[in-house]
């Protein structure tokens, strides 16, 4: 996957995000990612609407599309004082080949 260079997210809106997978290899490929917050203690606060993580996603060989996430940042993270100092939360995604 390659990641959106970066998007300002105020929490309690909503924001849209869209992922680039791109299938290198000359098969069509089933899988299903999964999702990473860092700080670790901002994922308690990360809540996605719509994901294309919600089920498997097929690519076709030689295939790029970009995938959306339609999320928001829990309006509590501004209040956590773990938090107070932290100025950049990152999503980032993993791709899993699903079992045939």
């Amino acid at each position: 996957f390659s990641a959106p260079t970066s998007s300002q997210v105020v929490p309690g809106e909503t924001a849209l995000a869209f992922f680039t997978a791109q299938n290198p290899t000359d098969e069509d490929i089933t899988g299903i990612s999964t999702y990473n917050v860092l700080p670790y203690e901002a994922g308690q606060y990360f809540n996605k609407i719509q994901c294309f993580c919600f089920e498997e996603q097929r690519l076709n060989p030689k295939e790029e599309v970009d995938m959306p996430v339609f999320f928001y940042l829990d309006p509590e993270f501004a209040e956590d004082p773990q938090l107070a100092k932290v100025e950049e939360v990152t999503l980032s995604y993993t791709f899993f080949r699903a079992r045939e």
